[in-house]
């Protein structure tokens, strides 16, 4: 697929944001929002800073971008996510009508199957799995293996 450079270039953008969320001690999860090959939007996990559990690094990102093109509509637009979205976040997603989804890695605590939402709403031009398997999970696993070792 043509996309496959600039995808794993945005990509490796959103897992240098995810590193800025595991800093702040929350769960490394970085998004990016493209719009004509630029940013317009970007974000990280910070539920746990800002006392916000919608404070996902996807919304973060959709809402920075909404308020950059000052239109809750992001058409024509690309979200790149180092995990594929909770319910709630493929929720905000679909209703912000962005064109096209990324994730780095699968989210195997997700209760819901992505495709089968996207398939059953139609929503998207398309949505892709990178094959960034191992960075975008491993900074998680690394995460939770710290957190679980301060616990003791």
């Amino acid at each position: 697929m043509k996309f496959k450079k600039k995808d794993e270039y945005w990509m490796k953008y959103s897992l240098k944001l995810a590193k800025l969320s595991e800093k702040n001690r929350e769960i490394p999860v970085g998004a990016i929002l493209i719009l004509n090959d630029k940013i317009i939007g970007k974000g990280f996990n910070s539920s746990i800073k800002n006392n916000d559990p919608t404070a996902h690094a996807e919304i973060v990102a959709l809402r920075s971008g909404s308020k950059k093109i000052k239109n809750y509509r992001l058409l024509n637009t690309t979200l790149y996510v180092t995990l594929e979205p909770c319910i709630m976040c493929l929720g905000a997603i679909i209703h912000s009508r962005i064109n096209r989804l990324v994730f780095g890695t699968k989210n195997n605590r997700q209760i819901i199957n992505i495709k089968d939402i996207i398939n059953y709403k139609k929503k998207f031009n398309q949505i892709k799995n990178l094959d960034l398997q191992n960075k975008c999970s491993i900074i998680l696993k690394n995460f939770f293996c710290k957190k679980r070792k301060n616990k003791k």
